[in-house]
């Protein structure tokens, strides 16, 4: 289990590389208010003063540090000079003659031997992130330090919790401040270090309430109570450290820190450890075995590992997970452009293939929230085409005065003794015209849906090609145009069908059989007129002594011009006009209806030989032939800035990742328990 913190240590360093926390891998978190007691607890399990120190603020950046433990310097000698200058696991740094130092990844390659150049550098790198006036910044500062004297761990030191912004800070530094802690100890993989000092109420401590916000059943925080020897005469932390007063899971753990004499005096860590262990044994007995910072540091660690071993199936998994979607987000952005020729015709073709699949309900990807493609055009043709084709009345906009005005005209001068074939003719065009106006609908929303299968390849079928915005642009502009050429042109043809049922009305048709029973039904009617010719006189005799308004004659002693007397617009028609218009109207509905039929079979065939097939068998040819050339290649797949640099991005992350999964199947089954 010793290889399980070097191990988190070297992911860590992974994922930095590609500038991602895409793993929320174990560490530890330490959290206190300003001026707690946070950095003498830190130096004290280094065993090393290098945190920078003074009044206010004084932790402005995450300080993210990994204590390494290493061979004594004596010991890694002789290793080396045996084996030769080399880097191994115990040595990641050969030929460093110091018992202990120090390294930044900020700073490439740099070893720092001289704990105050450490502290020199924090503050440096602190002010150049947040400024020189007590500015924060959430971008932390990593740091190694290896010792022989220090016990492998993970940990992060946050700013202290502070209430007044001093300085250039902002007026809302607090809650800058817990928002950046936690975003720290929120990971669930981390363990919360909460430091207390003894001479504060507990009950009142910022570090707890934020610990208990991320964690209330206390599994994941430690409290540390620090500052025991400043607590008032007579009283003593007895009570807390048992937990009686606030239980902590994890444990409570006591710890002396140095005096401000101690540090300006420059008394070592290690005296300080030994009046440490001496003030626990004097006033915790019971106690001094289970505090202090040395105890503090073995337990830290023990339940680090123990924490990583838990998380490591997960964090396995999780990897796992990662490398497969990243692989797949790296597929999508295709490879980089060599051969731009064959680049070119592959987009091309397959966009043309996507295109086709579309229209023929074979494509890869099928939309399940609309209809579109084929499917579309078939509702198109049978759903709304159809519908509104059967929607029109066969006698609509026609009045029984319009047919009989059409009847007389057809007569000239001289009454009719049948019913006239031209009025016929005459009223079944005003007909058939409206059938033009649905039919060149239909072409246009059968157009519009070959439009929006451009997008739909662009934004479903072809990935690759919106890695070349010039090269997309081109083809929907290559495509538009053919449908553009072809509109008028089947507009024509849809036009050219209703004309042709207009050019010739077929009274012969086969379907066109109650022309005959109409007939037969007049001819009846016209024998029965002439044996019963004498009540005909009588109305007609009737009719001439009856006072007359409109077509007869004028009443006495009133002088009418008939020229200018206006025709009724409607008035009751006698037997006979009644049986005429419905002569006309039923031979109108029947050849009406035939003609419907026709069109509302001929419109989509003609709509899918001269647009839809034309377009699926030419568009490929009219794409290669628009697009496929030389000086146009090198312009046309220019990759955008923001495709190539996903694409590096992520090709990074994969290799981390990669590296990442590699990292921890080296740890064996049998380290995990």
């Amino acid at each position: 289990m010793e290889t399980l913190i070097p191990t988190i240590n070297r992911l860590q360093e992974v994922f930095l590389t590609v500038g991602a926390e895409v793993i929320q891998l174990p560490q530890i978190v330490v959290v206190g208010s300003q001026s707690s007691g946070k950095s003498s607890v830190l130096e004290s399990l280094v065993g090393r003063d290098f945190l920078p120190r003074g009044s206010g603020i004084v932790t402005r950046r995450p300080l993210v540090l990994q204590l390494i433990n290493v061979a004594p310097m004596q010991e890694r000698l002789k290793i080396e000079s045996d084996n030769g200058v080399k880097q191994n696991a115990q040595n990641s740094y050969p030929g460093v003659k110091a018992e202990e130092w120090g390294t930044f990844m900020h700073c490439k390659n740099q070893v720092f031997t001289d704990f105050q150049e450490i502290r020199q550098e924090i503050e440096a790198e602190t002010d150049r992130s947040s400024g020189d006036n007590k500015g924060i910044s959430t971008e932390s500062i990593y740091l190694k330090i290896f010792s022989p004297k220090v016990l492998n761990l993970t940990l992060v030191d946050l700013p202290g919790i502070t209430k007044v912004p001093v300085g250039d800070q902002p007026e809302d530094i607090e809650a800058q401040v817990q928002e950046m802690i936690l975003s720290f100890i929120s990971n669930p993989n981390s363990l919360i270090l909460a430091v207390s000092p003894a001479n504060s109420d507990l009950a009142t401590s910022d570090a707890l309430k934020l610990a208990r916000e991320v964690d209330p059943d206390g599994r994941r925080t430690l409290l540390v109570i620090s500052k025991l020897d400043l607590m008032d005469a007579g009283t003593d932390a007895l009570e807390v450290l048992l937990g009686r007063v606030i239980p902590v899971k994890l444990g409570i753990i006591g710890v002396v820190n140095r005096s401000q004499h101690d540090i300006n005096t420059q008394k070592s860590l290690e005296d300080s450890m030994r009046d440490e262990q001496a003030f626990l044994q004097r006033h915790y007995p019971s106690l001094a075995s289970r505090a202090g910072s040395r105890y503090l540091a073995k337990t830290l660690s023990r339940l680090l590992m123990h924490h990583i071993r838990d998380c490591l199936p997960d964090l396995k998994t999780r990897v796992t997970v990662l490398n497969a979607q990243y692989q797949t987000r790296l597929n999508s952005y295709g490879q980089p452009v060599e051969d731009h020729s064959a680049t070119l015709l592959q987009i091309v073709t397959k966009f043309a293939s996507d295109y086709c699949n579309t229209i023929e309900g074979t494509a890869r990807y099928i939309q399940t929230s609309e209809l579109c493609g084929g499917a579309r055009i078939c509702y198109i043709f049978h759903e709304t085409f159809g519908r509104t084709l059967q929607s029109i009345d066969p006698l609509g906009g026609l009045t029984e005065l319009d047919v009989l005005t059409a009847i007389r005209n057809a007569t000239g001068p001289r009454p009719a003794l049948f019913v006239p074939e031209v009025s016929f003719e005459l009223l079944v065009k005003r007909q058939i015209k409206r059938l033009e106006e649905p039919s060149l609908r239909c072409v246009e929303l059968v157009h519009e849906e070959l439009q929006r299968i451009i997008q739909h390849c662009s934004s479903f079928s072809t990935q690759e090609l919106l890695r070349f915005p010039k090269l997309h642009d081109s083809i929907v502009e290559v495509v538009t145009g053919l449908l553009r050429k072809r509109l008028p042109i089947t507009n024509e043809m849809v036009h050219n069908l209703v004309a042709i049922e207009l050019a010739y009305i077929n009274t012969k048709h086969p379907d066109f059989t109650d022309a005959g029973q109409v007939s037969a039904s007049v001819n009846s009617q016209q024998a029965e007129a002439l044996d019963g010719g004498k009540r005909w006189k009588n109305d007609k005799f009737a009719e001439e002594k009856a006072p007359a308004t409109g077509f007869g004659s004028p009443s006495k002693g009133q002088a009418i011009n008939l020229l200018d007397t206006a025709v009724p617009i409607s008035r009751k028609l006698s037997a006979r006009e009644q049986r005429d218009c419905e002569v006309i109207q039923r031979l109108i509905n029947c050849y009406f209806l035939i003609v419907r039929k026709s069109i509302q079979d001929s419109v989509p065939k003609t709509v899918m030989h001269f647009l839809v097939n034309f377009v699926k068998e030419h568009l490929q040819s009219e794409l290669v032939g628009q697009l496929y050339k030389q000086p146009l290649l090198q312009e046309l797949l220019i990759e955008s800035q923001d495709t190539a640099q996903q694409r590096t991005e992520v090709a990074q992350m994969l290799e981390a990742l990669k590296k990442a999964n590699n990292i921890i199947s080296e740890i064996r089954e049998t380290h995990l328990w």
